[in-house]
């Protein structure tokens, strides 16, 4: 009886392990399933700009240059090898994955003819201005010729508020509808003459003389990341038209973004970039959704059609209304969702703000590019040589002063922009990979890999680094967070671009210059205090050091400090030298220090500083005149003279010596 039992103990923990191996395979079989669906689908190829990318990424973030002598080889080495395991697929696309990787490592007209054609885009866009006036002039010669020198803080505000900031910026947008009347135009023009018409593929011709006026437009517009990537789709769609092709694919999409990054490998970083494609790779993947759903629906022509029951009609007609409006205006928000879905991550990454009523800005948006600016812009510039282009010009600002009244009563609404403090960096690759992998695979098990990832990002997002201190890279400015929880900015000319940075990564909505602290400041520096109590000192002279070394706990100063500075913390030139731009924490335990620079780094555009030499001159004995010196008075002939190292003119011969 006990071997009975013993055997049967054997036997069910026996089941228990083929039950778990046999829900393994079946797991196994579903996941070579969707991946044999995947490469008979050839979506595996679109990976291949992901990882090109991601050794460009790898390269830019590297502390030092590494050595293109072994990049190559190597990439040449895994192509041979991928090669020779072609028949093999895993191991083919892996390998060619490490070739774009490593090759994605090491990175026209002449200077002359661009400066002519800018200084006739800064002419056009003047007389724009001229024309139409206000804002609405700054906006239509930003749409026109891309400058937006003109635009006013206030516009700025309310466009952005309302998510239409990319109003101002030429767009994809605008390079298609360019070249689909470029198309167009010459096509239809092309058939009016029967003789071509009948004869000749018309329909080539046009497509490279639309090719040729969306490299003329991209180039006069002035040749921006986002027209970069609109102009090399547009000439991969119209070069699939030559030779018969489906135009509107997302392995365009892939081709165009090996050129960029041929071309320009570095915008991988910027957020024109990455908005750019996320936007446009959204848009395709609901486009290839739509046919593919069209070609599931599409009733078999040789099939005998049943006549609907009663009850049926009713369905067929909801299925006609939802047809219709996922072509029409529900299809326009649907899209407009996606795309805002897929740029989100990047938005709130790189500018630290959302807005939620972008689905009411973006139509409109759409509207004056379609209607307005577009059409405007060719025929204006057609007109401006002869001096006949203000009715179009007016024409263009009519459009736009409507958006810009829509655009301030979204930005009236509650909750118009949603302000988000700073991710931690490694957020936005897990995001990044998150919206690749729905939007580039087709199988619903590979798309599921998406929520993990997105998951990690957006406990990144939650977990980013927060600061009680910044200091510009030079030290002639600083933020420390005050006893009210926000950010106060010291400087003696302060950046409200940098102000304005500072305070979107702590999630402040404020403008720049309402955080600028000028009354703490005077002529030698300026002074705070920090919400533990602690009191930081902004030098700008080196007089001041005879005071703020015995009475600040933090300094900080764009000069040398003395030997024997008594202050706790010192953050000056040369430390600054070693660690760029610098943000502190002061947690319990101590202070914690993220610099933009790490410790020994060396690549063509972060130089390590040059080395000093001699040691800083010591701090002389404290004055009475420094009585007077704080309380602003100017007693030169009463405060010692401290030595050369510690005045301004001596850094800059420092900096000039050949020594170093």
């Amino acid at each position: 009886m006990a071997g009975t039992s013993e055997t049967a103990i054997a036997s069910g923990r026996l089941g228990k392990a083929g039950g778990f191996t046999v829900r393994l395979a079946h797991l196994f079989g579903l996941f070579s399933q969707a991946f044999e669906t995947e490469v008979a689908l050839r979506r595996v190829f679109l990976w291949l700009p992901v990882a090109a990318g991601a050794g460009v990424v790898a390269y830019m973030g590297a502390d030092r240059e590494p050595s293109l002598w072994m990049l190559g080889p190597l990439a040449a080495t895994l192509a041979g090898l991928a090669f020779l395991a072609r028949g093999w697929r895993v191991g083919f696309m892996l390998l060619c994955g490490f070739c774009a990787f490593f090759a994605g490592v090491p990175a026209g007209l002449g200077l002359e003819a661009m400066m002519a054609l800018d200084r006739g885009r800064n002419a056009l866009a003047r007389r724009i201005d001229a024309i139409v006036g206000g804002d609405a002039g700054a906006i239509a010669a930003a749409m026109v010729t891309g400058k937006r020198d003109l635009l006013s803080a206030s516009a700025k505000d309310v466009i952005r508020e309302a998510g239409i900031f990319h109003i101002t910026t030429i767009s994809g947008v605008q390079m298609t509808l360019v070249a689909a009347i470029f198309f167009v135009g010459f096509r239809r023009l092309l058939a009016s003459i029967p003789t071509l018409a009948l004869r000749y593929p018309i329909k080539k011709w046009s497509a490279v003389l639309a090719m040729a006026g969306a490299i003329f437009y991209d180039i006069a517009t002035g040749w921006r990341v986002g027209t970069e990537r609109a102009l090399f789709m547009t000439l991969i769609m119209l070069g699939a038209v030559l030779l018969d092709r489906q135009a509107l694919t997302m392995r365009n999409l892939a081709f165009a973004a090996l050129i960029v990054l041929l071309i320009e490998p570095e915008a991988i970083m910027g957020a024109s970039f990455q908005l750019s494609f996320a936007a446009v790779a959204a848009l395709v993947a609901v486009y290839e959704a739509r046919m593919a759903a069209a070609a599931a629906e599409r009733p078999d022509g040789l099939a005998p059609r049943a006549r609907a029951v009663e009850g049926e009609r009713l369905r067929l007609f909801w299925r006609a209304c939802r047809r219709q409006l996922s072509r029409g205006p529900g299809g326009l928000l649907f899209a407009t969702f996606c795309a805002t879905a897929a740029t989100a991550s990047f938005m709130a990454y790189n500018f630290h703000e959302l807005s939620p009523y972008v689905l009411i800005g973006n139509p409109l948006t759409l509207t004056v590019i379609e209607i307005f600016a577009v059409p405007g812009a060719l025929i204006g510039t057609l007109l401006y040589p002869l001096g006949l282009d203000a009715w179009v010009w007016r024409y263009v600002g009519l459009g736009i002063d409507g958006v810009m009244w829509a655009a301030a009563e979204v930005g009236k609404l509650p909750g118009a922009t949603l302000h988000l403090s700073a991710f931690a960096p490694w957020s936005i690759i897990f995001l990044t990979l998150a919206l690749l992998s729905a939007v580039l695979w087709r199988t619903a098990l590979f798309r599921m890999m998406a929520a993990p990832l997105a998951a990690l990002g957006l406990c990144g997002a939650l977990a980013g680094p927060s600061f009680d201190m910044a200091i510009a890279p030079g030290g002639e400015a600083a933020a420390y967070r005050g006893g009210d929880g926000k950010l106060a900015i010291l400087a003696a000319r302060p950046s409200l671009f940098a102000a304005e940075q500072w305070l979107r990564a702590d999630a402040d909505g404020r403008p720049g210059a309402a955080a600028i602290k000028k009354e703490a400041c005077d002529k030698f520096g300026c002074v705070g205090q920090l919400a533990d109590g602690r009191s930081v000192s902004l030098v700008f002279d080196a007089r001041a050091f005879a005071e703020d070394c015995g009475r600040a706990d933090i300094i900080v100063t764009p000069l040398r400090v003395p030997t024997g500075c008594a202050a706790r913390l010192v953050i000056d030139r040369d430390a600054l030298k070693e660690t760029g731009a610098l943000t502190l924490s002061f947690p319990p335990s101590g202070v914690e220090k993220r610099a933009a620079r790490s410790t020994g780094e060396d690549r063509p555009w972060s130089r390590p500083p040059k080395r000093q030499w001699g040691p800083a001159a010591p701090i002389p004995a404290p004055q009475p005149a420094d009585e007077a010196l704080a309380a602003g008075l100017s007693a030169p002939n009463a405060v010692p003279d401290l030595s050369l190292e510690a005045s301004p003119a001596a850094d800059d011969a420092d900096d000039a010596s050949p020594l170093e």
